[in-house]
């Protein structure tokens, strides 16, 4: 629990939206200066730098683009950071997952540079915050690391995250479904934000939290049919602007909590490796609901939807045999990581033990009932 009521709220200082963006890049760099330095996920690279040569060929700016290697670990944030620095640039961009994304803002951050952040899917909430996830250069993580300020600019070109793969898209959601339910854990509870050293959370900060859920809820998975159909209609932007943004903003400013605690328990499970973060968070959401006794309309509401979108709800989906060694396995590294405690309510082995169980068993009954 926080003991000063201090509220303090953060965000990126501006964000653009639209299919055709990345191809403007350049006017956005030039506020900067003339000389853009791109890190960009090398499963893109090639197309993407195609791009960026057609826009910068006519400008008075000039760039130079690199290929991520692979992991955002310190000896990528300097290799990142020496290449810019030889370069002479004036601007940061990292272009791609999170991983890109995060070594860009770690490198920007390291040496004080603008940063813009370009996100190449809507799979998790991470482009606008102050924060990177470190790993070693063979994967393992590390711990997260928080900067002195958000992105200059995110920039998301909604042409190429439509046409990313779609289970990415999904996985957005499922990370985006968490905000509001650790949002109002957080808020609840009086613990504090990802801002700066920790803050209490703004009334702002939960409103964003909120609408982010409720846009995923009416129009998650009309999005999601559009996607599958090659188009991207306005649905389709909002639950980019809810993934990407309204989710981003909102648990920077609010926190994670259970939902996320489980995530981490479910990563000490080797068969969970090949899921994707969001996709894990969502069956976190159906442990912190059950944890929190969450009213059956909420529960339904939450439930359909994973199962219409395709997220899950079960361990079964998760490539995990519910055995009590396994589930304590899970409880056992919830109850040793910090986030769980952001609940509002005494947390225990046993607590936690038997909210997983319980959740993995509503999550076949609503399979069943909507099957």
């Amino acid at each position: 629990m926080l003991e000063t009521r201090t509220r303090a709220f953060a965000c990126p200082t501006k964000y653009f939206q639209g299919i055709g963006e990345f191809d403007l890049l350049e006017n956005y760099t030039a506020m900067f200066g003339k000389k853009a330095f791109y890190t960009i996920d090398g499963f893109l690279y090639d197309d993407l730098k195609t791009r960026l040569d057609k826009s910068y060929e006519t400008s008075g700016s000039d760039f130079r683009a690199v290929k991520f290697g692979g992991e955002c670990s310190y000896s990528e944030v300097d290799r990142i950071i020496r290449e810019f620095q030889e370069f002479e640039a004036d601007v940061l961009v990292g272009v791609g997952g999170g991983k890109t994304l995060d070594t860009a803002k770690a490198a920007a951050d390291k040496i004080g540079v603008p940063v813009i952040i370009v996100p190449t899917s809507a799979s998790c909430d991470a482009p606008c915050s102050a924060m990177s996830v470190m790993y070693t250069d063979t994967g393992e993580y590390i711990h997260n690391i928080r900067h002195k300020r958000n992105p200059e600019i995110v920039l998301v070109d909604t042409g190429i995250v439509a046409k990313a793969p779609i289970r990415l898209f999904i996985a957005g959601m499922g990370d985006a479904l968490s905000t509001a339910f650790e949002g109002h854990a957080n808020q609840a509870s009086f613990s504090p934000n990802y801002v700066g050293k920790g803050y209490r959370c703004t009334n702002t900060g939960v409103a964003l939290a909120e609408l982010s859920f409720e846009i995923l809820m009416e129009q998650g998975i009309s999005a999601l049919h559009a996607l599958k159909q090659g188009v991207c209609t306005e649905a389709v932007e909002n639950v980019i602007e809810a993934n990407t943004l309204l989710s981003g903003v909102g648990f920077e400013n609010t926190s994670c909590a259970a939902a996320h605690g489980i995530h981490a328990g479910l990563t000490q499970i080797p068969s969970t490796h090949k899921y994707l973060h969001g996709e894990k968070v969502a069956f976190g959401v159906v442990c912190q609901m059950v944890m929190e006794n969450t009213p059956k309309e909420t529960v339904e509401k939450v439930m359909h939807f994973c199962n219409e979108v395709g997220l899950p709800t079960t361990l079964e989906e998760l490539d995990v045999e519910a055995t009590h060694e396994n589930v304590m396995v899970i409880a056992e590294t919830v109850v040793n990581n910090k986030l769980i405690y952001a609940e509002p309510f005494k947390i225990t082995l046993d607590f936690v033990y038997n909210s997983i169980v319980a959740a993995d068993a509503m999550g076949h009954y609503y399979k069943e009932k909507f099957s």
